[in-house]
């Protein structure tokens, strides 16, 4: 505890950058969970990044086996780098009076980690959900298979508290790895930008002439493109002139048509990039992200922050963020492209159905979606668990007293 504040001094434990938010996704959200610490929960020290001689041998091993024998191999989930990772972060709390240790996503991290701090563990979803659903960890080595597994389960039992974004994840923790469910917490996390537009403002918005359509992603294929262009093929061949902006990929050879725009990429630390991406936001009428695999999808946050419905596919953690009927609609993993324009067309060419949406979805942003709610809850969580950990402390002194 910090005696001149009285707040918990909380570790933040990941091998990666926090001020590095540009080179991976995960890193903006780290950087706004540490915000969001720093300002409801305590002072917050970052313990990262965590680099070692055993990472660039990972990455040599996944290359030979890829070549090799046409298997992956995950360099950044392996024995190899979560036994060093163990060490190095051992030694970084070696004299210091932490509180808490807060682990995103670092079951690697702590998975070897001795340490008598309690963990606070948050993820997305379990190695178990994601082999075989990401193309990442598909085609794995049965090694890699054994220690993702094993990793997991050391990082979960060594945890005092695991926090999970959806319902989906806590499934696979209490029934996937036998987690006791008194430990594990479901709370969603936030959108990854600094401000949110102002609330009057996105109440204000309208539909747009024609029924434009945002597509952001990074991977067309996992995202579901084929599908929102069999979308956008049939809303014209039902009369509706739709309009499909595809933000941060470029499809495939095939992929074209005259009320299809393509934006390779907006970079959101660019001032006129990121401003480019709020009037997207704002000038849309609906996201639409048929994703074919996905453990959360902060874009959902992002797009109800402009009360942007959301059309998708209920798969993974998704429903977790969307919530039928208030930020969007989901429709099953077979779903194609006729059964997701139908249901556009619907819901656009209902005026009222359509101008609620927009405030329920900004309503679900304000409720629940924003970082403001997931520190004052993780707040809670800490303060809940370290009042056990004082409690169990004092029971234990208790008992080792002479009689």
């Amino acid at each position: 505890m910090n005696h001149e504040t009285g707040r918990p001094r909380i570790a933040f434990l990941t091998a990666y950058d926090l001020n590095d938010i540009s080179r991976w996704s995960w890193a903006g959200t780290f950087y706004h969970m540490a915000q969001a610490l720093q300002e409801h929960c305590g002072e917050v020290t970052q313990l990262g990044p965590l680099s070692c001689w055993e990472q660039p041998v990972a990455r040599g091993i996944h290359k030979v086996t890829r070549q090799m024998l046409k298997k992956n191999f995950t360099p950044n989930h392996c024995f190899l780098v979560a036994k060093k990772y163990g060490r190095i972060a051992a030694k970084r709390l070696a004299g210091q009076a932490f509180d808490v240790i807060f682990a995103p996503s670092a079951e690697p991290e702590i998975a070897f980690l001795k340490t008598d701090i309690p963990i606070v563990l948050v993820e997305d979803a379990t190695y178990g959900q994601l082999i075989n659903y990401y193309p990442a960890y598909s085609n794995l080595l049965k090694r890699s298979v054994y220690e993702l597994n094993a990793l997991e389960k050391q990082a979960l039992d060594k945890a005092s508290l695991v926090v999970l974004w959806s319902e989906w994840a806590a499934r696979s923790v209490i029934d996937g790895y036998q987690v006791h469910p008194e430990k594990v917490r479901v709370v969603p996390s936030g959108a990854n930008f600094n401000t949110a537009p102002a609330e009057e403002q996105v109440l204000r918005r309208e539909k747009s002439g024609s029924c434009r359509l945002l597509f952001v992603g990074v991977d067309w294929e996992r995202k579901g493109g084929e599908i929102a262009f069999e979308a956008l093929l049939k809303l014209h061949e039902m009369g509706i002139q739709a309009e499909l902006i595809v933000c941060g990929c470029t499809p495939p050879e095939g992929f074209s048509h005259a009320y299809m725009r393509v934006i390779p990429f907006l970079d959101k630390n660019d001032a006129r990039q990121r401003q480019e991406l709020e009037t997207l936001y704002m000038t849309s009428d609906f996201l639409f992200l048929p994703t074919r695999c996905d453990a959360y999808g902060l874009v959902f946050c992002e797009a109800s922050a402009y009360g942007l419905p959301a059309i998708t596919t209920n798969t993974g953690g998704v429903s977790g963020v969307v919530v039928e009927g208030e930020n969007g609609f989901m429709l099953p993993s077979d779903a194609r492209g006729d059964e997701y324009a139908r249901l556009i067309a619907q819901l656009y060419q209902d005026d009222q159905c359509y101008a609620a949406l927009v405030r329920s979805s900004r309503s679900v942003f304000e409720g629940r979606l924003n970082w403001d709610a997931w520190g004052r809850s993780m707040a809670n969580l800490i303060t809940e668990l370290l009042d056990q950990a004082r409690s169990s402390k004092r029971s234990h002194e208790f008992e080792l007293k002479p009689s």
